[in-house]
């Protein structure tokens, strides 16, 4: 079963797309949004109006009550998340909007190294140390029975707030998670960040109908319910979290149903303004991007890979601080930190990849349809990127894994489509009982503890199962394109249309699929492993970038590409940026 490559055109629904573009959207939006599914204009607002109501996400006005309780009694909470780029910003999403109603609050995020994932039994007995009342879980809990437990069994209180898949046994407490068996939330594709932001609207909501905050009326009465010996404190405007809403939905690479793309969409209106905070800001300069330009991409590229590199090398700790941080000058120091230890984990990610393709050969054997790499020099930190890297090189399902002591290694793994990973790992450990020590995950990515003694044998049933899963069109890369483009279209004004929506995880932006000549090709990087090329379709030239492409070019050449806006010296300009070329 070989590594093909195919090219394919989306669906396209004509009675939504003639509905949307009677409703007032451009006839090039109209096709690319029911390309993908969109078929009522109002999917196409973007208003906090459009918002699925919280009153519809399972148990979130319980855990506001508990919560508005626990302010009320000025009991402590502690926050424990998740060391990613979700976890970092629903943590810092919970302090602010927390402390913005008179909570008393503090966090701990758990090191990968130490730890582990979630809330384990240790951590409940260090939020016991720390004199916690209740503990509010962002990102994670929805796997920490036990640790629920040790809490309980401490007099802490424990509300989760989730979006991983729930297993067969789940905490004893509230949870807040839309993808928990009951729960009819229509979006199941909230981020953990996205989870915590509805239920702290859910307890602002709830402190208001308790007369909680002060208004102008009241001020100086004493008809609101708050702390004694505590300064009025007025309903806070929780859209300013919208900016560290917006990174860690884009981060965590949730699909962008409707409702993440309103909350994406008005973060980065926000941060188009200039209405963001310090962290947020100093990440920008960092990254070297135009905050007053920002995209999605920026958030996935630029932004979330710095504050991962935190949670992947040191300590999560860091990354929340910057987005915390209450002085631009004291965010720019630590966003500094965080832009080295990016650096630093590329090395790292760039060296390990290096090894491991030495391990493979060029191509893999035709009959393979897995591959699994382990080395006793290799940085769990990275090992996902790593095994991502790997999967979009060979298109297999991909395992990268690390020692993480006691005689046990950690695995990493990522999917291709039709490939459920973590169904795959279920059916090993149903098949090899004692081998995984624990796993989890989703559909694309997953990861798991195993024995290192049985590195071997996992790789030769990781095949078997995934090989009686597969056949030649799994294993064919595809290309889903919204087709041609006419040649009048590939055009500035179109490019920057297209850019001004919001794109991502499960609502890929636009790419074309047409027949250009090649008139004239020059290789660029330092390296010469890029190609910048000029084309022509129907008379017409265009700049086209070819980017990791060491070949020559043919003269006449199908590409499927996406209209771009390159910046320079303060000029605009159109650019195709290549996926995938063929001679023709």
């Amino acid at each position: 079963m070989t590594h093909t490559k195919h090219i394919a055109i989306r669906p396209i629904n004509p009675i939504a797309q003639a509905a949307l573009q009677n409703a007032g959207a451009a006839p090039l939006l109209a096709q690319l949004y029911a390309a993908r599914n969109v078929s009522q204009p109002a999917e196409l607002e973007d208003s906090f109006t459009q918002l699925i109501p919280y009153t519809q996400l399972t148990n979130c006005t319980a855990a506001a009550s508990r919560l508005a309780d626990a302010i009320q009694n000025q009991e402590k909470i502690l926050i424990i998340a998740d060391y990613d780029a979700d976890g970092a910003t629903a943590c810092s999403v919970g302090m602010k909007g927390l402390g913005s109603m008179g909570a008393i609050v503090d966090f701990f995020v758990p090191n990968r190294f130490e730890h582990g994932y979630g809330l384990t039994p240790e951590l409940a007995d260090i939020a016991h140390e720390k004199g916690a009342n209740l503990i509010l879980t962002v990102d994670n809990g929805i796997s920490s029975a036990d640790g629920v437990a040790r809490a309980k069994a401490w007099g802490i209180d424990t509300v989760v707030t989730d979006h991983h898949v729930a297993g067969s046994h789940v905490p004893d407490c509230i949870i807040v998670n839309p993808n928990q068996r009951g729960c009819d939330f229509p979006s199941k594709s909230l981020a953990g960040v996205g989870v915590i932001f509805y239920v702290l609207i859910a307890l602002r909501a709830e402190l208001r109908q308790r007369g909680y905050f002060a208004h102008a009326s009241n001020l100086h009465t004493n008809q609101y319910r708050q702390p004694e010996n505590h300064a009025p404190i007025a309903e806070p405007k929780l859209d300013e979290l919208l900016d560290l809403v917006a990174l860690g939905t884009v981060a965590d690479v949730v699909p962008l149903d409707h409702n993440n793309r309103i909350l994406v969409s008005q973060g980065l209106k926000r941060i188009r303004k200039g209405k963001m905070s310090h962290g947020i800001r100093a990440l920008f300069e960092v990254a070297r991007r135009d905050p007053r330009k920002a995209q999605p991409f920026d958030m996935g590229f630029g932004l979330g890979p710095r504050i991962n590199a935190a949670g992947r090398l040191d300590d999560m700790s860091l990354g929340i601080a910057c987005l915390l941080s209450g002085c631009l000058e004291q965010a720019q120091s630590i966003a500094a930190q965080l832009n080295d230890l990016n650096h630093t984990r590329q090395e790292i990610e760039q060296g390990m990849l290096k090894d491991v393709l030495k391990l493979c050969p060029e191509t893999l054997p035709e009959t393979q349809t897995t591959l699994s790499v382990f080395r006793e020099d290799f940085h769990q930190g990275v090992i996902g990127i790593v095994a991502s890297r790997l999967k979009d090189r060979f298109y297999r399902p991909v395992f990268v894994f690390a020692p993480s002591g006691d005689n046990e290694i950690r695995g990493s793994g990522r999917s291709i489509a039709g490939v459920h990973l973590r169904d795959v790992l279920d059916t090993v450990a149903k098949r090899c009982p004692n081998m995984i020590v624990k796993f989890g995950g989703h559909a694309m990515a997953a990861g798991l503890t195993m024995h290192a003694d049985r590195f071997d044998e996992f790789c030769t049933v990781f095949e078997a199962v995934v090989r009686d899963l597969v056949d030649e069109d799994i294993l064919s890369q595809t290309f889903l394109t919204d087709g041609s483009l006419k040649t009048e279209d590939i055009c500035l004004e179109q490019a920057q249309l297209i850019n001004s929506q919001v794109w991502g995880q499960g609502f890929p932006p636009p790419s074309f699929t047409d027949e250009f000549s090649v008139l004239k090709q020059q290789p660029m990087g330092a390296e010469k492993k890029h190609v910048k090329a000029w084309v022509q379709k129907d008379g017409r030239e265009f700049e086209a970038m070819f980017w990791r492409c060491e070949d020559e070019l043919p003269p006449q050449i199908r590409l499927v590409y996406r209209p771009t806006v390159n910046e320079w010296r303060g000029n605009q300009e159109l650019q195709l940026y290549v996926d995938y070329w063929e001679a023709v």
